[in-house]
């Protein structure tokens, strides 16, 4: 028996343990043979060296790889209202890192508190009340309509298409795009009745799996970047190899999904390209505000942990793959 076929047979609380088991068991052995090389002393200084940056370049994979997991369990033990919750100040704290590296000016304030207190709940209430046809288009029709006229009522004619534009930017990705993974919930797959909370470990473990193989592979197999003013770790050959993990491995977690092997891998294949072309989009606007790089530093450049690192390639990966699901199968 395939194992697609032996994960479709398990009942919805033995794929729970066994999702369990598989993840948490790949996160500890991972988290055991970073520690034991960290262990090693060399001689040289500068090997020394190397390696240490080796190992904290690892330990910051596996640092957001655990916190994507863990807030994915969290959510699953939740209730409806809790869940929402998380992923609404998951949204408020990328949000707010977003625009702190965005200075504004008085005449944004109207239009900020209008969308940290009225578009981001109300955003996610239409995702907690079902109102399906609705969030699709509530914030790049309404909001992105009502915005600037706050922000032109607010007499600032400044740079007043570089401040909304900004503005829209962040709303579209850290609220629009994070309200698509627990938006995942309302898919209604026939014969996949009270199992969508899968559908969000799917998409966290296939999008994961692509930045992870493509980062260690940009690293330790480096190419000619494609665009080095932007991202030094961004070539063919390491996306190749990322979106060749993160797809494969879709195909083999067919069996906890409402998809056959190869509609998994042909959505978790559209769903890698949107995360990690997301992420090397972030890693450009980083660069335009004067940030070269933020990993491997201490102390987060914003005050907000960092959450936007952490989350950037879902909130480009989850309305992609909501969307496409909802088409293909015509939900």
């Amino acid at each position: 028996m395939s194992l697609h076929q032996t994960l479709r047979n398990l009942s919805p609380a033995q794929q729970v343990g066994a999702m369990f088991v598989l993840v948490f068991g790949l996160l500890v052995i991972a988290s055991l043979t970073l520690f034991l090389l960290s262990m090693r002393e060399h001689e040289d200084v500068q090997a020394q060296q190397a390696q240490s940056e080796r190992i904290q370049d690892l330990s910051n994979l596996l640092r957001t790889s655990w916190a994507l997991i863990f807030v994915f369990w969290v959510a699953w033990l939740a209730g409806d209202i809790t869940r929402l919750v998380l992923f609404a100040l998951g949204s408020f704290f990328a949000l707010r890192e977003f625009l702190t590296l965005s200075p504004t000016r008085q005449g944004d304030h109207r239009s900020l508190v209008l969308t940290f207190f009225a578009v981001l709940p109300l955003q996610y209430f239409l995702v907690g009340t079902e109102h399906f046809n609705l969030f699709t288009v509530f914030i790049p029709v309404y909001v992105f309509l009502a915005l600037p006229v706050a922000s032109a009522l607010a007499n600032d004619p400044v740079r007043f298409l570089e401040r909304n534009a900004k503005l829209q930017w962040g709303i579209m990705v850290c609220i629009y795009g994070m309200s698509h993974v627990p938006a995942l919930m309302l898919l209604d797959f026939p014969r996949y009745d009270k199992q969508n909370a899968f559908l969000v470990l799917f998409l966290v473990l296939v999008v994961q799996t692509c930045m992870v193989t493509q980062h260690l592979v940009a690293r330790y197999r480096p190419k000619t970047p494609v665009a080095a003013q932007i991202s030094q770790s961004f070539t063919w050959h390491s996306w190749g190899w990322g979106m060749a993990a993160g797809s494969l491995l879709g195909a083999v977690l067919a069996g906890i999904t409402p998809f056959v092997p190869g509609q998994a891998f042909a959505l978790s294949f559209v769903a890698c390209a949107a995360g990690s072309l997301g992420h090397l989009v972030m890693k450009a606007l980083k660069r335009d505000r004067g940030i070269p790089i933020w990993r491997g530093q201490r102390k987060s450049v914003t005050g907000a942990g960092g959450m936007l690192d952490r989350i950037d390639s879902l909130c480009f990966a989850a309305p992609v793959f909501f969307h496409s699901a909802h088409w293909y199968f015509g939900l």
